[in-house]
């Protein structure tokens, strides 16, 4: 049955992985992952987001060697766009806000 789900998310066109680095993973989410992400190298595309830096990822991925193997298998011939320490989401939600009590201003 672990076989299958790997295998599955090997094939989808995009595996997109939002908020990596939120929750520690355990040693076996861990390899999970690698072995997903094994599966799909150099086959398909992977997307990951996250606030932390790659050096803070040691505290999603506690065992260093194997946090070095999924950095290794992300970066490899992939692209890395850092958009800074804001939250575009905050920022987003602060825009809104003041242009709702903004006199004049169409709510909406």
């Amino acid at each position: 049955m672990l076989t299958k789900t790997i295998a599955r998310y090997g094939r989808v066109d995009l595996l997109y992985i939002n908020e990596l680095g939120y929750m520690e993973l355990d040693r076996r989410g861990a390899e999970l992952l690698f072995q997903v992400l094994t599966e799909r190298e150099e086959k398909a595309s992977v997307a990951i987001a996250s606030n932390e830096s790659f050096a803070g990822w040691t505290k999603t991925f506690t065992d260093p060697r194997l946090c070095a193997a999924i950095v290794d298998r992300l970066t490899v011939g992939g692209n890395i766009i850092e958009t800074g320490t804001k939250s575009y989401r905050l920022a987003h939600s602060r825009r809104v806000q003041h242009e709702s009590t903004v006199p004049g201003k169409k709510k909406g």
